[in-house]
């Protein structure tokens, strides 16, 4: 199997000169790097959805579907949709669109939130969080897999006898389902026969193994074949480590600080930032370091995919840029020999 690479933003603020970029900036800069990306050789480019200071990722099939005029090869999707909030019929046409504007580049991520602004935005009770989830991906994939959709739930109107215009390629677009750990998420994936990507922001990746057995074991007893696995971590390729590490570590520290204070994680200090590096889910170096992380990640984990979250508040564009260039023409064909070459090599 291909290993793919791959690049999520947030549409977080980027910085040039010192200045603060304008939303309207940010997001005409996302679109060129997305050309960046597609220059540099890599397999996707993914967007999120937010709805909070600093993020302009709220339109994300708008914003996918500039990019698609922008590129030429590299697929375009989400680094996750919240499906709970969205309506399923909506989402179908607006990514049956996209697909056929970009020549069949598109794909999706489908996921529950762990910001959850967008339920009182579009009026959705959190208690409502599961059904909501279940009832709409249950939708989404009927639209995708079937001519005509007849359809009733809890959650919205009925659908009766819809065919959609237009229409998704056969059996719809490559769609994920994203997890943040939660087992049952796990389970759900394989059951509805989707692949896996896992959201691992902090602390050790190799504990995600036994999320990945859950899911193998899930697949067969569904009767599924095996389904690509992804990983999406934070960090920056710089030309060396220790450049790298520290800007990433300027920019990084306040937003774990505000992190902090809003959910409960733990305060940053260097000793931590250094743990991360070391042995956890932050993939900051020059690009040997950064693709022998990679390589070790993916041999322990399965993967298939592999997506850095590169964008980080007020991050300076030219790292940005840097990063998005080094990633294409360095860190991804450094995996891809050396998980060729025996094991052993990798280490």
């Amino acid at each position: 199997m291909h290993f793919e690479l791959g690049l999520n933003s947030f549409g977080e603020i980027a910085t040039d000169g010192g200045r603060e970029l304008s939303d309207a900036e940010t997001v005409r800069l996302l679109v060129e790097e997305a050309r960046l990306a597609d220059q540099a050789g890599l397999d996707v480019f993914s967007v999120g959805e937010h709805y909070r200071e600093g993020h302009n990722d709220s339109a994300t099939p708008v914003l996918l579907a500039a990019m698609a005029t922008a590129t030429r090869h590299i697929r375009l999707g989400t680094s996750v949709t919240v499906l709970s909030t969205n309506d399923p019929v909506r989402l179908y046409h607006e990514f049956a669109t996209l697909d056929a504007v970009s020549g069949g580049r598109a794909q999706i991520v489908l996921g529950r939130a762990s910001a959850t602004e967008s339920f009182a935005l579009f009026g959705h009770d959190l208690a409502g969080y599961e059904r909501l989830f279940e009832e709409k991906l249950d939708l989404f994939l009927r639209l995708e897999r079937e001519e005509r959709v007849t359809w009733s739930g809890t959650v919205r109107s009925p659908v009766t006898d819809y065919r959609p215009h237009p229409r998704m390629r056969p059996g719809g677009i490559p769609t994920w389902i994203g997890v943040g750990g939660t087992p049952d998420s796990v389970v759900r994936a394989a059951r509805h026969g989707l692949p896996l990507m896992m959201a691992i922001i902090g602390g050790q990746p190799r504990r995600f193994a036994r999320n990945v057995a859950l899911y193998l074991q899930a697949l067969d007893r569904f009767g599924h074949p095996e389904l690509p696995i992804g990983q999406h971590s934070l960090g920056l390729v710089a030309d060396t480590d220790e450049e790298a590490i520290e800007t990433w570590s300027t920019y990084w520290q306040p937003v774990v600080a505000a992190m902090a204070a809003e959910r409960g994680f733990y305060a940053p200090d260097r000793r931590r930032y250094e743990a991360e590096l070391e042995h956890g889910a932050l993939f900051v170096g020059s690009p040997e370091t950064v693709a022998r992380k990679i390589v070790r990640m993916a041999r322990e984990l399965r993967l298939s995919r592999f997506d850095l979250k590169y964008d980080i508040m007020r991050l300076p564009r030219e790292a940005r840029a840097r990063t998005i260039e080094l990633l294409g023409r360095e860190v991804a064909p450094r995996v891809r020999e050396l998980l060729a070459a025996p094991e052993q090599v990798a280490q």
